[in-house]
């Protein structure tokens, strides 16, 4: 196996266990983990609560049953409230000694409107200096137990848009993951982001979309719920997204992070047959990696 494919993990979203409120259908991890199994993935983040043991060491000890271990979590922060400032940072110091327990290395943050993920509002100039003051405390406690925080920017967050991502880049230290899907629906070429954000790239999802179909999510006509169950979210190599492109510049300047496949994917309409749903669309996008994308490293 390449260095490139060995670092190729999944997570819980690609078969729909998603920390949104209200998302759809949650398949059990004693489905989901064999079928992550069975397509060679070492490792996946941790998924919504519920998903996964409560202890950090019997989470690790299930996902050590499959042959697989954990990457990080993906964890919603309200940090540009100051009202809110030390439910943020006890929750985030719980949430970093649980991940260092269970064996993780990433924190992966999105900053929230709230708990229930509200339409974000425009920020105050005081409350972007408090996002900014907060994002360098939860590096400073990721810090502390081992972990790289990375931000993740993401639809319907605080930063969502390119103009988003600058102003972070700009105000703070934070390294990013590069979730190739949700930088592309707030207009942030990923490729772009790979070559000039290099330094701060700390992990990358691997995530495809039709770009006609952002328009109405970002203009808040349409759910990003909706908008999911209308297909927004594709295989890799499917979408509008520069998959092949991102890899590749990559792994040309050294990065040696994982890359997790996300395919947005929401069950609404019960729980599909064994052997059947989203494993196959993980199938499909991990094909599109291995027969289109690594050949041109390992020819380069």
């Amino acid at each position: 196996m390449s260095s490139f494919l060995s670092r190729v993990a999944s997570a819980p979203i690609s078969w729909g266990v998603c920390e949104v409120p209200g998302w759809g259908a949650m398949l059990p991890s004693s489905r989901v983990l064999p079928e992550m199994s069975s397509l060679g993935f070492a490792a996946t983040e941790l998924g919504a609560p519920g998903f996964l043991p409560e202890g950090a060491a019997d989470v690790a000890s299930e996902l050590n049953s499959h042959g697989m271990s954990l990457i990080g979590a993906f964890t919603p922060l309200v940090v540009h409230d100051r009202a809110q400032r030390e439910h943020a940072i006890a929750s985030a110091r719980a949430t970093a000694a649980f991940l260092q327990q269970a064996g993780a290395t990433k924190f992966v943050s999105s900053l929230v409107q709230d708990d229930d993920w509200s339409i974000p509002e425009e920020l105050t100039a005081s409350e972007k200096a408090h996002m900014a003051e907060m994002l360098g405390i939860v590096d400073e406690i990721c810090e502390e137990h081992g972990l790289q925080q990375v931000l993740h920017p993401h639809v319907q967050t605080l930063v969502e848009t390119k103009d988003d991502i600058s102003r972070v880049l700009d105000s703070c230290d934070v390294s990013f993951c590069l979730d190739t899907g949700h930088m592309a629906f707030g207009g942030q070429d990923p490729v772009e982001f790979a070559k000039l954000g290099l330094d701060r790239v700390g992990h990358v999802h691997l995530k495809d979309i039709r770009v006609d179909m952002t328009g109405p999510v970002l203009k808040r006509e349409v759910s990003l719920m909706e908008a999911t169950q209308n297909g927004i979210f594709t295989n890799l190599g499917a979408g509008d997204v520069d998959i092949l492109g991102v890899v590749q510049t990559l792994e040309a300047a050294g990065y040696q992070g994982w890359y997790v496949i996300e395919q947005d994917t929401a069950l609404t309409a019960g729980f599909p047959a064994e052997g059947e749903g989203p494993s196959l669309d993980v199938s499909a996008s991990l094909d599109y990696l291995t027969k289109v994308v690594a050949p041109t490293l390992e020819t380069a």
